[in-house]
């Protein structure tokens, strides 16, 4: 079966690759999306659309050209990993999160225990929790090849 997997969230950690790489290890069946996760491009996404002197408004063309990736991608997805870490808020993780349970889009959550707490409603939502990409790339092993 194959399977199209949206990886959402923070982008300062490995934790994208070490997934993708357990799954290729494993002889999955998968292909990965992601949104930009250069901090520069993603914050020159509007750019294309004009010059802003106020930063505000670039930011906000910018959140719109990136939303249109990301609301693309999730759509077309079978399943979305939504990571959380601990060095930054990821509201745009916690906002995918909130989109895949509107849509009825399946989604894991992979982040530490320690942060259990303020994630709980988007936990809650979750159809698995995850602490360790290992534990992700067991998930995709049981339902690409159970």
């Amino acid at each position: 079966m194959a399977l199209t997997v949206y990886l959402s969230g923070e982008i300062h950690t490995t934790w994208r690759e070490e997934i993708q790489e357990g799954a290729a290890a494993n002889g999955l069946d998968i292909s990965f999306t992601a949104p930009v996760t250069d901090h520069a491009a993603s914050d020159a996404a509007g750019d294309p659309l004009g010059a802003e002197t106020d930063p505000f408004w670039r930011d906000h063309k910018s959140s719109k050209v990136n939303a249109i990736r990301t609301k693309t991608l999730i759509r077309k997805a079978d399943l979305v990993v939504v990571r959380f870490g601990d060095k930054y808020k990821q509201w745009n993780a916690a906002f995918d999160a909130g989109y895949c349970a509107a849509l009825s889009k399946p989604y894991i959550t992979l982040h530490a225990e320690d942060i259990v707490h303020p994630l709980k409603e988007v936990d809650a939502m979750a159809l698995a929790w995850a602490r360790t990409t290992g534990q992700v790339v067991e998930i995709l092993k049981y339902i690409e090849k159970p």
